[in-house]
């Protein structure tokens, strides 16, 4: 028979594991808006990213370029709604503020 020394008898979800490897390196915050930035177009839509030239955080802002003024100019009067999305989506508050260019 094996030994269990050393090991944890109690079972972990990798999800939880996961977040705690993120945490102990210091990186849970950089993942999370890698995700948010990988899930654009899930999140908004085909039509919105498809428009979408750039695409960043930086300092909890969010930075979009688009190519389109019409659609610059919805996505400026929706901040609110889009953020709340965003948070929605990633569980917790990643930005702060969207910058629309």
């Amino acid at each position: 028979m094996k030994s269990n020394k050393g090991r944890k008898s109690e079972v972990t979800m990798v999800s939880d594991a996961m977040g705690d490897l993120l945490r102990s390196y210091k990186i849970e915050d950089k993942f999370n808006e890698s995700k948010l930035i990988a899930d654009w177009e899930r999140i908004m839509g085909k039509t919105i990213a498809n428009r979408t030239t750039r695409l960043y955080i930086k300092d909890r802002k969010l930075f979009v370029t688009v190519n389109s003024a019409p659609l610059r100019h919805e996505l400026t009067m929706s901040r609110d709604k889009i953020l709340s999305r965003l948070e929605e989506e990633a569980g917790k508050k990643i930005v702060d503020e969207i910058i629309i260019r």
